[in-house]
């Protein structure tokens, strides 16, 4: 089961030329980048790990690319994606989030169905990956 969550989730996994390409759409708005990476890529997890600090001020999106070769050598077995911020007044917002590098097997989500007060069911998605311990997940 493949992650889908960002933009280009549903596409072919993006090559380094076509992140570089999107990395630098984002600087050419104006947008800071931040790198974070995971081992619990469950939909309502919207708190990753962040790599380094958020890149303000950049006009070339080498050392984007640079920072996430970073992340790769030391954390190429998790989920990383690339956040683009939009700080204009009116947005203060994430414009742009891509996954950019993910485990080579993603054993993906169970649906548990609970069947509450009345004819009433609650559904709950439930990670494969989170049956083990943390740094355990992947590899």
């Amino acid at each position: 089961m493949r992650i889908t969550q960002g933009a280009f989730s549903f596409l072919p996994d993006l090559t380094d030329a076509q992140i570089t390409a999107q990395v630098q759409y984002a600087l050419d708005q104006g947008w800071a980048l931040g790198i974070e990476y995971t081992d619990d890529p469950h939909p309502r997890n919207t708190y990753w790990e962040m790599w380094g600090m958020p890149m303000f001020d950049l006009q070339d999106a080498v050392g984007v690319v640079q920072e996430l070769n970073e992340c790769r050598k030391i954390h190429g077995g998790l989920y990383i994606r690339i956040n683009a911020f939009d700080s204009t007044h009116g947005w203060e917002t994430v414009r742009l989030s891509f996954i950019v590098n993910r485990p080579a097997i993603e054993p993906g989500f169970r649906l548990q169905r609970t069947e509450t007060g009345g004819r009433n069911i609650q559904y709950t998605t439930h990670a494969y990956a989170t049956d083990k311990p943390e740094g355990d997940r992947y590899g």
